[in-house]
């Protein structure tokens, strides 16, 4: 099975290289068979790691920035594959 975690942010103003920066800097304890780093307006930074493993699998995710770096606490999900086009 396939699992994506999903990492959102906002940066605080200001400050969206900044946090695009520490994400990109971030290491998990183990490897992703796939790992994206994306952003959007308004200093989103969104970060993707697809794992094979079961949906309910203990899996390494990015940490909360430190405060400062933020505009409101980071969003989580994980999402399992059902289809592969």
């Amino acid at each position: 099975m396939t699992v994506a975690l999903m990492w959102e942010a906002r940066a605080a103003e200001g400050r969206g290289e900044e946090l695009l920066r520490w994400a990109r800097g971030q290491t998990l304890a183990r490897r992703p068979v796939r790992r994206e780093i994306l952003r959007a307006p308004g200093e989103r930074v969104l970060v993707i790691t697809w794992w094979d493993a079961p949906y309910d699998a203990e899996l390494p995710e990015l940490p909360e920035p430190e405060a400062e770096l933020v505009s409101r606490a980071v969003h989580r999900w994980r999402f399992e594959s059902v289809a592969d086009d």
